[in-house]
């Protein structure tokens, strides 16, 4: 099978199109069974293989230059699974694009890979609310990962904490105890559910999920320099806003997502996977897009269509 048969788009994509960023699953093994993990939802490309039956680091690398040299990738999103199972893939791949973000469960020693990688680790509440979906005693290894960081490591090192229903109330005890680390800063994003998702975990509509918002936007008034969320995004997450970056979702247009699914990549429907529901979407990329292209929510129609001239600089 030849690089290009190896990527297999949809959902309107075609081999010309541009993509300044791109998330790849390097790996769909994990070391963690996480309660609320989008990737291992049914439906999603996600069969876990055994190393020895997953495509080689080589393999990988070439289909990596051809989706950066053919979609002018410059950021590149590493995930899997749990990507650091696969540092003989990081290693290069991490050489072919000017800024990589490695997203991690922080249960493995993190590697100084340069001051162009930003390390992503994923803490969803305190230790007992935490451990409650991610696995006993994960909160411990993850603080223990941090301590371990040592002085001069060049990667910066952020925490992610995915807001749910079930978490919401306990927020800020997190940032108090994240704030004792090494990691640099914080950000927060929101449970993005599948269709029919009616678990403990996801909110019935937008307007019963503005409470977290409005928690969110508390801690970030409290911790300006801590807390990375932009006020924009999270002032678009309202029920009267919500809906339009939704519709006109600028990842759809900017990102090009890769799932690895046993010797190809494929490109499900959306970031999150193939059964997302839109309609109640939290994913901060998705808002944080939306905050950076400097625009009001009802010109975003414009700006996907081509008539807004000026993009800000896009981070995830």
């Amino acid at each position: 099978m030849d690089v290009i048969e190896r990527l297999h788009l949809s959902h309107g994509r075609r081999p010309g199109d541009r993509f300044p960023i791109a998330i790849i699953n390097v790996t769909n093994r994990c070391n963690l069974k996480c309660e609320h993990c989008f990737v291992y939802r049914d439906g999603n490309p996600n069969e876990s293989q055994s190393p020895r039956l997953e495509m080689s680091a080589t393999e990988i690398i070439e289909v990596l230059t051809d989706i950066r040299d053919r979609h002018g990738v410059s950021l590149m999103l590493w995930m899997g699974g749990e990507p650091l199972l696969r540092k003989d893939v990081l290693a290069p791949g991490i050489e072919l694009f000017d800024r990589n973000i490695i997203t991690t469960n922080g249960t493995l020693p993190l590697v100084d890979f340069g001051e162009d990688v930003i390390y992503v680790i994923s803490l969803d509440g305190p230790a007992e609310i935490n451990d409650a979906v991610r696995g006993k005693r994960v909160y411990e290894r993850v603080f223990k990962t941090l301590a371990a960081i040592p002085q001069g490591f060049q990667s910066s090192v952020q925490i992610q904490c995915t807001v749910t229903a079930s978490n919401q109330h306990a927020l800020e005890e997190l940032v108090r105890e994240v704030r004792e680390t090494n990691a640099q800063w914080m950000t927060f994003s929101f449970y993005v559910p599948s269709s029919g998702d009616n678990s403990e975990l996801a909110w019935p509509d937008l307007e019963t999920r503005m409470g977290a918002v409005r928690e969110v936007q508390r801690l970030k008034a409290k911790y300006p320099d801590f807390i990375r969320n932009r006020s924009r995004s999270l002032e678009f997450m309202s029920p009267e806003t919500a809906p339009l970056v939704t519709k006109h979702c600028l990842p759809k247009k900017m990102l090009l997502p890769l799932y690895l699914e046993g010797d190809h990549f494929t490109t499900p429907y959306c970031c999150y996977g193939d059964d997302v529901d839109c309609s109640r979407c939290g994913g901060w990329v998705v808002f944080d897009m939306a905050a950076r292209a400097g625009v009001d929510p009802e010109q975003l129609e414009m700006l996907v269509a081509g008539d807004v001239p000026q993009y800000g600089s896009v981070h995830t």
